[in-house]
């Protein structure tokens, strides 16, 4: 299942490693580079590494090391129990990974199994032996470089293998790094070293964290996260790190999430301001500037890493698919789709930049006009909306609602800053976008907002109409929205993405909730004062992550397991920000309760 995934990386591309020591998706040397290990979209012959205790009895528990990204799987064998951590770092355009397998207790007999491929699996590399102990590995542009504290192997599987045994106080170094295949090969990692260098980065990083009362450790999880999903080298935040893990086992909505939405990157930037780091938040600012550059007219809701605007569709068709789901696909054609709703992320969150005193060190006021300008000749026109739509293009409410924020926030910084700008024609337009909202988008029918002009579908988006301050959360057509929403989108307490209303069936056939609407709807909660349920929801929310406190992004409900990319980020951007406003609200609550008492 996805949820026994855990998450490894260096800030420029990442690992999955299941619960048995497996690492079953690497792609090297970038996020959205061809995967060396790809047994997650098809079988062990598509790539991965595996080290693990030879017995079909194991017990395993997983846990990151305090405040760290560095994962440690404790097994535990009828011959004893071993430690196995595990790691990345980069250095000199070298990517490492990074294992160190450690007796605890008793003789542990173990095994190792590493086949590395390229282009997702297709091509085989050619395998030479350097060693006793370490062998390179040659498939076109890429050289990957194996050492081992241990003999190592070359089966006819072909794969590299070891069986070793591991005694109580005993470490055994295991590393694995990326070259381009047509330079020298680079020497091998000083494992414990490095392993020691990344726990000392992520333990700086972490002291800049703001306590969340009761929540904390999930929160810094959260954000330890999402800093693990960005590029370091331009700034830029992925959705997740992989592709093709389906919104429902065996469906064909299988997309690739390793690119930068703006929309995803506004919320994990709130998330990472709300917690108190700004420096993330400079770093997006200045690679959103280079991607929309001077073609506001040409925005993007998506790009690359290295802000491509070219993110063509391929499909992988000698990958069976995560659980059957096929086509397994790279690229995502959402990056064609016109989606109103990103304006107002792009100029709320360029607002908040403006209001915490961030330095991007580019002036991005210019931008900001200049996409103002683009919104009031493009607001009437139908989208895709936020959830990209593949048929019709519809007058989606969120995204109306999005373009007032966009209209807003541009008169909000022009009003407290002195910016220069057509103030005037931006007031006019955002009452003008207000009433048709409310005119249009409401349905008094339903008592609610929905989808879109005219229709009866409900969504989960439109909880976003009272965080953006739209309407006030106590204003009756919200108060309307949260009640059609519990009444007809709730699936075991979580809310689904969108929902005929009326209808008894759930909509794309077996979708499963969708995770951020659900921390939505505490949010909601939270600011109409119902704090209880807010409290209620949250933690049942938690207890979702896994393990090691990860998320997708979707939640099966009626298979009791996590669908979708993963990890999320705007998953965990949606929790963080929802920690941050129900523990405000709850001290909040207290100090209000406790000058009551004072004074009774």
């Amino acid at each position: 299942m996805i949820e026994d995934y855990a998450l490894i990386g260096n800030l420029s591309t990442a690992a999955l490693v299941d619960r048995n020591g497996s690492i079953d998706w690497l792609c090297l040397p970038d996020f959205d580079s061809q995967a060396c290990f790809a047994a997650l979209l098809g079988s062990e012959r598509n790539g991965r590494w595996r080290i693990c205790p030879r017995s079909d009895q194991l017990e395993v528990q997983r846990q990151y090391r305090k405040h760290t990204l560095v994962l440690e799987t404790t097994f535990t064998s009828p011959e004893g129990s071993v430690v196995l951590v595990d790691a990345m770092s980069r250095r000199s355009g070298n990517q490492d990974v990074l294992r160190v397998a450690r007796g605890v207790q008793g003789c542990v007999p173990m095994q190792m199994n590493l086949l590395p491929t390229s282009d997702y699996g297709l091509i085989l590399p050619r395998f030479m032996k350097i060693s006793e102990t370490s062998c390179a590995a040659i498939a076109g542009a890429n050289q990957f470089l194996i050492h081992a504290d241990v003999p190592i192997e070359l089966s006819d599987r072909p794969e590299v293998c070891a069986d070793f045994s591991i005694e109580a106080g005993q470490e055994l170094c295991f590393s694995f790094t990326w070259a381009p295949s047509h330079l020298p090969q680079p020497r091998p990692p000083d494992v414990r070293a490095s392993i020691s260098g990344v726990e000392t980065y992520w333990n700086e990083w972490s002291k800049h964290f703001n306590p969340v009362g009761d929540w904390s450790e999930f929160v810094l999880r959260s954000l330890i996260t999402l800093r693990a999903l960005t590029y370091d080298e331009t700034g830029g935040f992925v959705a997740a790190p992989t592709t093709s893990l389906p919104e429902a086992s065996g469906g064909d909505k299988n997309w690739d999430y390793r690119a930068c939405w703006l929309r995803d990157g506004a919320f994990s930037l709130r998330a990472s301001i709300d917690a108190g780091f700004k420096e993330e938040g400079e770093a997006w600012c200045r690679w959103l500037l280079r991607a929309v550059a001077g073609s506001p007219d040409k925005l993007q809701i998506v790009y690359g890493i290295h802000s491509e605007r070219d993110l063509n569709i391929r499909e992988l068709p000698w990958l069976s698919g995560y659980a059957g789901s096929r086509p397994v696909r790279t690229g995502n054609l959402a990056s064609e789709q016109f989606q109103l709703d990103v304006y107002g992320q792009v100029l709320d969150i360029l607002f908040q930049a403006r209001e915490v005193g961030m330095n991007t060190g580019i002036d991005s006021w210019p931008l900001e006009r200049a996409l103002l300008d683009e919104l009031l000749r493009r607001w009437r026109n139908p989208g895709a909306g936020i959830w990209e739509s593949r048929t019709q293009d519809q007058q989606y409410t969120e995204s109306k609602i999005m373009a007032w924020v966009a209209l807003d926030r541009g008169i909000r910084s022009a009003e407290n800053y002195g910016l220069p700008g057509n103030v005037q024609e931006w007031r006019r337009t955002r009452g003008e976008v207000h009433d048709e909202v409310c005119r249009a988008g409401f349905n008094p029918r339903i008592n609610s907002f929905v989808q879109y002009y005219g229709g009866g579908t409900l969504d989960g988006s439109l909880l976003l109409a009272a965080l953006f301050d739209f309407l006030p959360a106590n204003d009756p057509r919200i108060l309307g929205t949260v009640r059609a929403i519990e009444g007809h989108l709730l699936r075991d307490g979580l809310v689904l993405r969108y929902h005929s209303y009326g209808s008894g069936s759930v909509p794309a056939a077996h979708e499963g909730t969708f995770l951020p609407c659900s921390f939505w709807l505490v949010d909601n909660y939270v600011l109409q004062g119902r704090l209880t349920e807010a409290r209620e929801l949250f933690e049942r929310l938690l207890g979702l992550c896994n393990d090691v406190g990860l998320l997708s992004e979707e939640y099966d409900v009626k298979n009791g397991c996590m669908a979708g990319n993963f990890p999320q980020a705007l998953s965990h951007a949606a929790l963080v920000t929802s920690a941050h406003n129900l523990n405000e609200a709850l001290h909040r609550n207290h100090a209000r309760s406790g000058r009551g008492e004072q004074f009774a």
